[in-house]
């Protein structure tokens, strides 16, 4: 979405179509390559991305397969292996360093680990499966192991532009390298202080270390600031001031108005919330939307107390932070209706589509699943669905055979899926009204598309994060949000909570130097999310499991700044 944006804004600006250049995601570059050349590497042309939920049940079959489930000592659940996973890949580590590190729990499992690992990749080959892990890698493989293709590509992209440089991984800083090495156009746009993604495998010396990689880097530091106010600015700059690595800027607006960011110490984590509740009511009484105001916190469970404030007061709240939309099972159930119609080998979404039918079970699942031809097509597979005799399979049958057909639009073919699926869903779950609004939500975005296997794409490669995406709500709310969350993200009013050392920064993140200056960049990207008022407090008596009450001090990142920078405020509501 984001590069389609920019290439809009630059058509308008150049006032011509730019029909000759491509944009996207590294993973929807890699994508568009391995559906041109994937034989290369030895993958067919109708290949499926697995997002993470049928990676963690592919992980989950091979476990039962492998007999790994009665193994003795601890073993990682599916999520927790597609993790493991994941890690070792994107942070280029060794599976035994990501468990050593991460995961030493499971170390004593390293060998199974390993198997399981071997299999995973032996089975997605079989099934003609992708995760989004290996967009990366098999692109990666396509320019390493076929030069004459690389050339070719560098020759074709002869001018590279990369947007938040500082949240790539080593894969795709690697990427840039292979195809910009060559000709060395590469413009590449970040901001050093806002690498706060390792967790994700974002490496922050790909940005730093850009101009050995590309030698005679230009820099062009851009330090006007079009968002915030200068008073703001001034403590951002201070906060960043101490980081022990860092392209040194100092920004700087022109909208020089605005107050102080303002520093409460409360006498506790219930008057920190009564706090910010007051204030949230003040400003919004005069006149600024609850939507142009978030509250920030490092972590999810820091807005617990506040979140029963916000109810006792009436405020309306919506928390960002907590799973993702496309990662809702409900919204997976519809999808593999469509799924199985765009690629009848997805045995991942077959087994999905066919479990959720009364009286089928997974043994009957996978005797259809096994049954299937490797080169079959859906006529083949939907007759084979028709012979069985239970009802509820011929009733799938019937209502595939309908989505096959070309006349319908995609919306109509959804809302066929939605009305098959709606009773399975009331059945499933017990909070089916509310997911249900979701569902109807999704029919909105299906309107932009036409056909099936790109709005499935799209879905996969670039998913919405909530429903905020697809269809904003229309009434007035208050944002809670962790400061991962909130990235890119800016308000008129921001509060950050429990700035206090031991939550921001976390115990956690003290063990490891490198952890602790990310903590830092963290806290600049929570100040740099505000507008015009800022404010920042932590409470001065809180309560741990293991010390009981415990003093708290606040944030090393805030600590003994300037009273001109951070002005300390009384408690008063």
């Amino acid at each position: 979405k984001a590069a389609q944006e920019m290439l809009s804004r630059a058509a308008q600006l150049l006032q011509r179509p730019l029909t000759a250049v491509m944009g996207g995601t590294f993973h929807s570059v890699c994508y568009h390559w391995l559906r041109q050349y994937g034989a290369l590497v030895g993958y067919p042309e109708g290949f499926t991305v697995m997002d993470r939920d049928d990676q963690a049940h592919l992980l989950q079959l091979i476990k039962e397969e492998l007999g790994l489930k009665s193994v003795a000592g601890p073993f990682p659940r599916k999520e927790t292996l597609a993790d493991i996973l994941g890690a070792a890949v994107n942070k280029n580590m060794s599976l035994e360093t990501v468990l050593a590190r991460d995961y030493p729990q499971f170390l004593e499992q390293r060998l199974h680990l390993h198997r399981l690992a071997v299999r995973y990749g032996q089975e997605k080959r079989r099934l003609g499966l992708m995760d989004y892990d290996d967009l990366l890698l098999e692109g990666r493989r396509l320019l390493t192991d076929h030069p004459d293709l690389r050339r070719s590509l560098s020759a074709r992209y002869r001018y590279l532009m990369v947007d938040e440089y500082q949240d790539t991984n080593h894969l795709q800083a690697e990427l840039v390298r292979l195809l910009g090495g060559s000709h060395r156009n590469v413009m590449a746009v970040g901001d050093d202080c806002q690498s706060i993604y390792s967790f994700r495998g974002a490496n922050f010396r790909n940005i730093m270390d850009f101009p050995q990689l590309f030698p005679g880097t230009r820099i062009i530091k851009l330090e006007e600031n079009y968002r915030s106010t200068q008073p703001i600015l001034e403590l951002a700059n201070a906060v960043i001031a101490g980081a022990r690595e860092k392209y040194t800027k100092c920004l700087f607006s022109r909208r020089a108005d605005g107050l102080r960011p303002g520093l409460y110490r409360t006498a506790d984590e219930n008057e920190q919330s009564r706090l910010v509740v007051a204030q949230v009511r003040e400003l919004h009484r005069q006149g600024l939307p609850l939507r142009q105001m978030a509250v920030l916190f490092r972590a999810a469970y820091h807005s617990f107390d506040l979140e029963i404030e916000l109810v006792r007061a009436g405020i309306p709240f919506m928390k960002f932070g907590g799973f993702k939309f496309m990662e809702s099972a409900h919204i997976k159930d519809l999808l593999s209706y469509l799924r199985v119609v765009a690629n009848p080998r997805d045995t991942l979404s077959w087994n999905r589509l066919l479990t959720l039918l009364p009286g089928v079970g997974r043994q009957t699942a996978a005797k259809f699943v096994a049954g299937l031809e490797p080169g079959g097509t859906l006529d083949t597979a939907l007759a084979a669905l028709a012979k069985h005799r239970q009802a509820p399979l011929k009733e799938l049958a019937e209502v595939l055979v309908q989505l096959k057909g070309e006349d319908q639009t995609l919306v109509g073919r959804l809302n066929l899926a939605l009305s098959h699926y709606e009773p399975l869903l009331k059945h499933r779950f017990d909070d089916f009204p509310k997911r249900q609004k979701d569902l109807e939500h999704l029919l909105t975005i299906t309107a932009r598309y036409s056909e099936i296997r790109s709005f499935l794409n799209d879905l996969t490669l670039d998913p919405p994060s909530g429903l905020a995406d697809i269809a904003a709500p229309s009434h007035d709310y208050l944002t809670l949000s962790t400061v991962h969350s909130a990235k890119g993200l800016e308000w008129e009013a921001v509060f950050i909570i429990w700035a206090a050392e031991g939550r921001f920064p976390g115990f956690f993140a003290l063990e490891r130097e490198e952890e602790a200056e990310e903590e830092r960049r963290l806290m600049y990207v929570a100040v740099t999310r505000a507008k015009r008022h800022l404010t920042i407090s932590f409470p001065h008596l809180g309560y741990t499991r293991t010390l009981g009450m415990t003093i708290n001090s606040p944030s090393r990142f805030i600590d003994g700044l300037p009273r001109n920078v951070l002005q300390p405020q009384r408690v008063s509501f």
